[in-house]
């Protein structure tokens, strides 16, 4: 008996790694608690605790960065270059869907405590996921990011549109979800381990040809691809950012996407890659079905909401293109892009909530006409984040479209390549249109714009630094290259 108590069998995890994620956690929990206690009028508070919380976590995140990867709590959670770039571009995305969405909500009697704690839950969720180094993980990160999104859509509970969309989304993800687990069942009753390392191991040693292991990774594919909103498991994107709350969808069309895609590499990369050509074809046909149906359907939307949803849809299809070439360049191609993405999104709809007042939702195409009339700086800053979609140059999504698209041609997919950039310049319409509507059609309203300081500060920067990003790109890049061959 006194020897079982001196060696209990437990060894101590070492936290060091996780205290970001710790931080998150407490700092969401004591921000729940002390909003109990506040009035509506001091729920400020709230809202700068939240900031707070994020600036600590990534000055955390920097201050515990290590030049090797760390792996903890046996081997189930990874701190690696990889992981803090994109935990960093989560704390900055959702910083900004805070300040944009402050007044929004200030305006419609939504804004509670509920919005930022859920946020915060979510980045948590987000934060575990990129760090994941074994499928419980994963799966906790997923359901645990999903359940906040779930809720945030509903948000606007007398809202029978909202309510809908969250219906939808939670059905929809609840299957994939079950999908994603089943995926995971089968690779462990193969592999006999939940550990991404050990599983590639196992499938180093020429196990690859396992027909089980082939429905395995396809459930898993059709996980992420779910998650992602690739087509055809996109059905929820357009419908659930149509029905949330503009705040809500700006959150969740941007940094949950930089979380998706670290799901991708800790399963398909970290853990299957020997099963590379396998589920290559699977993503190229998703990312063409993707690129093809986005770029196509967001011609015929008149609502800017639908209109970036399936925009969305089709950025997912160029965010595969990297991955899908198995190659170390690919990969840093495509965590390029996911970010790009994401400083993309958050300004095109943050834009939306800009023009947007009480009892009056900025969100059709008609709502930006002769902006340039009204305010020929957010006119300038709205043109930047389209022609940054679009992918013109030298704004930065230009070198983000560029960037996969030399790495699928690297792979000898030259084929693939002409295919994406056909439909780019399709794609390059519907936000050209927005830009003819801005410059060269008459205002229907020409009310000033309402929105806060702080917001037009953030949301100029935000412009300005695709611009400038797009000017200077090499810095982004090389952080990710660095990222991923440190992991």
């Amino acid at each position: 008996m006194s020897e079982q108590l001196a060696n209990p069998g437990f060894v101590m995890p070492d936290l060091t790694p996780a205290l970001p994620e710790i931080f998150v956690l407490t700092m969401a929990c004591v921000i729940l608690v002390v909003d109990l206690f506040l009035t509506d009028r001091n729920r400020v508070v709230t809202y700068l605790l939240s900031l707070a919380t994020l600036v600590g976590a990534a000055v955390l995140t920097f201050r515990l960065h290590a030049p090797e990867p760390v792996l903890t709590f046996s081997g189930t959670f990874v701190s690696d270059g990889m992981a803090d770039v994109l935990k960093f571009f989560v704390y900055l995305t959702t910083a900004a869907v805070f300040i944009y969405s402050r007044q929004y909500l200030l305006e419609r009697q939504l804004f509670k405590g509920e919005f930022f704690v859920l946020g915060l839950f979510g980045v948590l969720g987000m934060m575990v996921l990129i760090s994941a180094h074994n499928l419980l993980t994963v799966y906790l990160g997923l359901e645990l990011l999903s359940l906040c999104l779930y809720a945030l859509v509903a948000l606007q509970r007398d809202n029978g549109v909202a309510s809908e969309a969250a219906m939808k989304y939670f059905i929809l993800g609840a299957l994939a979800s079950g999908l994603l687990l089943y995926g995971m069942s089968i690779l462990y009753g193969v592999t006999g381990s939940l550990d991404l390392g050990q599983i590639a191991a196992y499938l180093s040693q020429g196990a690859s040809e396992n027909v089980v292991l082939m429905f395995a990774v396809a459930f898993i594919v059709v996980g992420v691809a779910f998650k992602l909103g690739a087509v055809p498991f996109h059905m929820w994107i357009p419908d659930v950012y149509h029905g949330a709350p503009t705040p809500v969808t700006l959150y969740i069309g941007s940094a949950p996407k930089i979380a998706a895609f670290a799901m991708l590499m800790r399963l398909l990369v970290d853990g299957l890659e020997d099963l590379h050509v396998h589920w290559q074809g699977m993503l190229i046909v998703l990312a063409i079905l993707s690129m093809a149906a986005g770029n196509i359907i967001a011609i015929a939307q008149g609502n800017l909401k639908r209109m970036l949803a399936y925009s969305t849809i089709a950025h997912v299809g160029f965010l595969l293109l990297g991955v899908l070439t198995g190659a170390a360049t690919g990969y840093a191609a495509s965590m390029f892009y996911v970010i790009v993405y994401a400083l993309m999104s958050v300004g095109g709809f943050g834009m939306i909530i800009l023009l947007s007042r009480a009892g009056f939702e900025a969100d059709k195409l008609e709502d930006f006409k002769g902006l340039n009339e009204r305010s020929p700086w957010f006119a300038a800053m709205m043109a930047i984040l389209m022609f940054s979609m679009a992918g013109v140059p030298p704004f930065l999504g230009f070198w983000a479209k560029f960037a996969v698209l030399e790495s699928v041609v690297r792979s000898g997919m030259v084929w693939l390549a002409v295919i994406a950039v056909i439909f780019a310049i399709i794609g390059a319409y519907y936000y050209l249109r927005i830009i003819k509507l801005m410059y060269f059609d008459k205002a229907e309203d020409n009310s000033p714009l309402s929105a806060t300081t702080d917001m037009k500060v953030i949301m100029s920067f935000n412009g300005l630094a695709i611009l400038g990003l797009g000017i200077f790109p090499s810095a982004l890049l090389t952080l990710c290259a660095g990222a991923i061959a440190a992991s």
